[in-house]
């Protein structure tokens, strides 16, 4: 402690210490100080200048914070400090020590900046060694060999001054073979919040709980009532597990006060895992396999039921769409925006009719709170006023010297919160590590407190972590948002109320422009090309839906898959996001095709007239209508479908079945004419592919034509002929018949001459004649002919077919 006194607030140096013990040992000796005063006058010399380069060399021994407990210490509590050290030179290092020592007080945030950036840099300054009696000793540290170490110091003995944050570093001091000096040999700088007393003004701090995966399930389902989900893995079971990432959210986060920020796709995933759900198998040709977590999934959501309740609750659109992307590459794709509006439009239902609580729909979140004119234009597009934005990309405010309230309003109705870059970004990084995790909570808990002291102006403070903490960092964030909320300088506030409060007049409010926008962002967006898929597969969709007779088997499931498709969790991941688009895709297409028309070979047509069934094949589990078969001639000269050159029927066929559609045919000539079959939906657009096949007209030939005609002509002949037969013999019937009458009478008058004078008359008396039948009268040319059956000359009925 006496050597400290030399320069408050700095330790004295190697070689001072060395020029005093060597001082010291002079005086007792003299003859041995004659002997040695060139060779110790040369070393003293040398001594400022090698321990610079000792500090820095690789025989350096590294310190460890591993455990700094209480984080914000009181009156009266004891402060412990426990880590490692680890020897990573090559020599032994003897003598070490490990004390504490507590340095200035850093009043600005951005010195707390600089300290954490340097804080294993032996050269940086460190403050007085507390007293002797809180270190702690060890005779020899091996190379390459750690030691853990504790010290424990009451908070009275560490002589702090005013409120607020103060560097504690933790430093070994050695010797090693080649440098036999006392030297600091290793340093790690942490901080200490010192708040005794409440303040005044406490700082209002609302801290985002996010409760966001990655995409699980995709479009598919079984072909079962229930819909069976299909999970492209199984990777949601183990976040939900005990232990597992999504499982220490909720159980850190339901002792916390916090917003919870859920992507309502997250627990819809894990409702489709409580019954049956299925998964791929190892190989690409192995079947699905049944999901084995359904009680998993069913305790999770049962704990996150209970983590929510009485507690605020955001609800991101479905899927977590990534608006960034959207504002730069998927605005000018028609549809896209439609995607945002469906997925803000379910969300809300999605989490009430699982969690039991309703929602707010009033926040857009962009990736890291990063934006411009677009993104806000598109985060505002469906619905939401009030835009997540982090404070390292927003304007602070005209040379403000203190950290202004989160609200901030950018016109048009739009609020943005603005959340506190360093303490939304101290969790970053791995936390597995302890020296880290202990690092980033007392980091976290010096800013809010410097930042506390600022002013005394009543403010709110958002802070948004990242969105998918692990289960490590989730830890760290749980220890130091616990440690805060009981604090003397801040209180919890949820979301809603952070967003209300009166905004900062001297706050920036101007939203940053295109330019601004982080090009290590810029490179991760979903490409145009992303969109542009999406934009084909619901437009195959829309085609698809209009057959089917109950539509929600096949639209719920894609457009969650469609949402799922421009989440923010594809970024860094653009060949997984390809896939997982093109799977939508290549899925409805599969769909889509089992409904079609069976192909036909050629088909040969006898006749003028026959009829032509084009079959309509539906795999599909449920029925389709709405359809219209047309079935057209390229050919109508030759061949003609109902009289003209095409003819429409409309077609609904039930599920697993097939249904045959006749078309009636007219042939005019011999030949090939090719046929188009082609289903359409109502409103007119094709559907599916069309079957082409050829009709050939075997048997209306010329000589064909010339005896069909001649037959004709001939019975017309006939009929003549009859017609003009029966009529002379009606007329020769009639003239015999007058001559029999004028003969008969001449008869009768000369049988009344000879009844008066037989004798006269010179006749005898003859037997009556028999009436001339002239059956054995041989036949005369000019005779009429029999009659007989003409032969139809009609044509073949509508229903004959022939198939050769």
């Amino acid at each position: 402690m006496a050597e400290a006194a030399d320069f408050q607030g700095t330790s004295p140096s190697p070689a001072r210490r060395w020029l005093r013990r060597t001082g010291a040992v002079l005086a007792g000796t003299p003859l041995l100080a004659g002997l040695l005063q060139l060779p110790a006058g040369s070393s003293a010399e040398a001594a400022p200048q090698a321990a610079p380069r000792a500090a820095s060399d690789d025989g350096s021994v590294a310190v460890s914070v591993d455990s700094l407990t209480p984080s914000a210490p009181s009156d009266g509590d004891t402060v412990t400090v426990s880590g490692t050290i680890t020897n990573k030179g090559k020599k032994a290092v003897t003598d070490a020590s490990v004390g504490l020592r507590v340095g200035s007080l850093l009043d600005t945030r951005s010195s707390i900046d600089t300290v954490a950036k340097n804080s294993a840099d032996v050269d940086s300054p460190v403050g007085a060694e507390i007293d002797d009696k809180y270190t702690e000793k060890f005779a020899e540290l091996a190379p390459g060999v750690s030691q853990p170490y504790t010290i424990s110091v009451p908070a009275d003995e560490l002589d702090l001054g005013q409120d607020g944050v103060y560097d504690l570093s933790v430093t070994l001091t050695g010797e090693t073979s080649d440098q036999p000096w006392e030297q600091t040999l290793g340093v790690r700088h942490t901080f200490l919040p010192w708040q005794p007393d409440d303040l005044d003004t406490k700082t209002k701090t609302t801290v985002m709980w996010p409760l966001i995966s990655t995409v699980h399930m995709t479009a598919e389902t079984g072909s079962d009532e229930e819909q069976t989900p299909v999970f492209h893995d199984d990777e949601l079971a183990a976040e939900i597990s005990p232990g597992g990432r999504l499982d220490r959210m909720v159980a850190l986060g339901k002792d916390l006060d916090v917003t919870w920020v859920i992507d309502p796709d997250l627990l819809a995933s894990v409702e489709a895992m409580t019954t049956r759900y299925e998964i791929p198998g190892q190989n690409t040709d192995d079947k699905n396999v049944v999901g084995g977590h359904q009680e998993v999934a069913k305790r999770w959501l049962t704990e996150v039921q209970k983590a929510v309740a009485d507690k605020e609750v955001v609800a991101l659109p479905f899927g977590d769409p990534d608006l960034a992307s959207l504002a730069h590459h998927g605005t000018s794709v028609t549809g896209s925006l439609r995607h945002l509006k469906e997925a803000t439009d379910v969300a809300a239902r999605t989490v009430e009719s699982i969690l039991h609580v309703a929602p707010s729909t009033d926040y857009a979140w962009p990736v890291d709170g990063a934006v411009d004119p677009s993104i806000i234009k598109v985060s505002t597009s469906a619905g939401a006023d009030k835009v997540i934005v982090r404070g390292d990309t927003f304007e602070g405010g005209r040379d403000l010297t203190y950290t202004p309230t989160a609200p901030r309003p950018i016109g048009g109705g739009t609020t943005a919160v603005v959340t506190d870059a360093r303490l939304s970004t101290v969790f970053d990084g791995d936390m597995t590590r302890a020296s880290a995790s202990s690092q980033a909570v007392q980091r976290f808990l010096a800013q809010s407190l410097t930042l506390a002291l600022q002013t005394d102006r009543p403010r709110s403070v958002v802070v948004a972590p990242q969105r998918t903490p692990s289960a490590a960092q989730a830890q760290t964030m749980a220890e130091a948002i616990g440690t805060l909320q009981d604090s003397t300088w801040s209180q919890p506030q949820d979301l809603t109320a952070a967003a209300k409060s009166k905004p900062d007049p001297a706050a920036g409010t101007e939203v940053p422009p295109a330019s601004a926008y982080p090009k290590s962002l810029r490179k991760q967006e979903l490409p145009r090309s992303a969109f542009e898929q999406i934009a084909r597969t619901q437009d195959k969709l829309d085609r698809f839906k209009v057959i089917l007779s109950d539509q929600s088997r096949v639209v719920t499931p894609f457009g969650r898959a469609l949402n799922r498709g421009m989440a923010a969790s594809w970024r860094g991941r653009p060949a997984e996001a390809a896939i997982y688009r093109s799977g939508v895709e290549t899925y409805l297409d599969t769909l889509s095709g089992q409904v079609r028309l069976i192909e036909k070979s050629e088909t040969k047509l006898s006749g003028r007239s026959a009829t032509i069934p084009v079959t309509v094949q539906n795999n599909l589990v449920q029925g389709v209508e709405h359809l219209v078969l047309r079935l057209s001639s390229t050919n109508p000269t030759r061949l003609q479908i109902d009289g003209n050159a095409y003819e429409e029927q409309p077609v609904a066929v039930s599920g697993g079945h097939s249904q045959s559609v006749k078309f009636t045919t007219n042939a005019n000539a011999n030949g090939r004419a090719t046929v188009i079959a082609q289903l359409y939906t109502q409103d007119g657009r094709p559907y599916g592919q069309p079957v082409t096949f050829d009709v050939k007209v075997t048997e209306i030939t010329a000589t064909v034509m010339l005896v069909i005609g001649g037959g004709v002509l001939l019975l017309v002949l006939a009929g003549f002929r009859m017609y003009t037969q029966r009529k002379r013999a009606a007329a020769r019937q009639a003239g015999e018949r007058e001559q029999e009458d004028a003969a008969d009478e001449a008869d009768a008058d000369a049988d009344d001459d000879d009844a008066k004078n037989p004798e006269a008359s010179g006749r005898r008396p003859t037997q009556e004649s028999a009436p001339d039948t002239r059956e054995d009268t041989p036949e005369q040319p000019s005779d009429p002919a029999p009659d007989t059956a003409p032969e139809s000359a009609d044509p073949s009925g509508t229903g004959e077919r022939v198939d050769r």
